[in-house]
């Protein structure tokens, strides 16, 4: 079994370092699957950030979302995560995953 690694941007590893220890779990599973090659349990594609942009989305009794592109061999990224605390997603944070996926894809063409 191959695991692709997660490549965490910007501050998106600390974000979810503040979550609760249940919603770090269950996000440690999801992108687990992801690694592996699974689809997780809950998530929708996020079109407005991006393309092949996925949100995962985590209900613990607060809803959680990590941000993620996964079309990439060398690894899946981490976006931006965050605390969702209205029905739709804050443009700020719509805007940050943005900027974060341009500064990723700039950085792959220089390679």
């Amino acid at each position: 079994m191959t695991v692709k690694p997660v490549e965490w941007l910007g501050t998106s590893r600390s974000a979810v370092a503040g979550f609760p220890t249940l919603a770090r779990r269950r996000i440690g599973h999801e992108l687990f699957q992801v690694q592996v090659g699974l689809t997780p349990s809950d998530w929708k594609p996020m079109g407005s950030v991006g393309q092949g942009v996925v949100e995962l989305r985590i209900h613990t009794g607060e809803e959680f979302r990590v941000l993620y592109l996964a079309r990439f061999e060398e690894a899946i990224y981490v976006l931006h995560a965050f605390e969702k605390r209205s029905r739709q997603t804050r443009p700020v944070d719509v805007e940050l995953a943005r900027k974060r996926l341009r500064d990723l894809l700039r950085s792959r063409l220089r390679r």
